[in-house]
């Protein structure tokens, strides 16, 4: 039986497109698993900064942020001295940046990995 003759056309720049597209895609989910598991976190009086929490993102430049937008967020995050009601604390989101990480990081792989198979 003889070899059959075949042809790869290989298209590396799309495929390489379709992985940062994919790759960005599981940070920005990443990021609202974030957001949301820091909201619930973020000193409550009003809520105002629990609302003002957003997540940014730069596709071309591959970043994602979370941040939250009032003037005392930094304060309330920083200083460990302030005191909160039950479930609510200071470091509302480095906590749960470390706390989540696992959970975060198979979000981001998530997208990529569902292209590739």
């Amino acid at each position: 039986m003889a070899d059959e003759p075949y042809e790869l056309n290989w298209s590396g720049d799309d495929v390489m497109a379709a992985l940062r597209g994919a790759s960005i895609d599981g940070l920005e989910l990443a990021a609202e698993h974030l957001l949301q598991v820091s909201s619930e976190l973020a000193p409550l009086e009003e809520g105002d900064l629990a609302r003002s929490g957003e997540v940014s993102s730069d596709r071309g430049e591959q970043t994602v942020a979370v941040s939250y937008d009032r003037p005392y967020a930094v304060r309330q995050h920083e200083d460990m001295t302030l005191r909160h009601d039950a479930g609510k604390q200071a470091k509302y989101l480095e906590d749960p940046m470390n706390d989540e990480q696992e959970t975060m990081l198979a979000l981001i792989a998530s997208r990529p990995r569902g292209l590739l198979g």
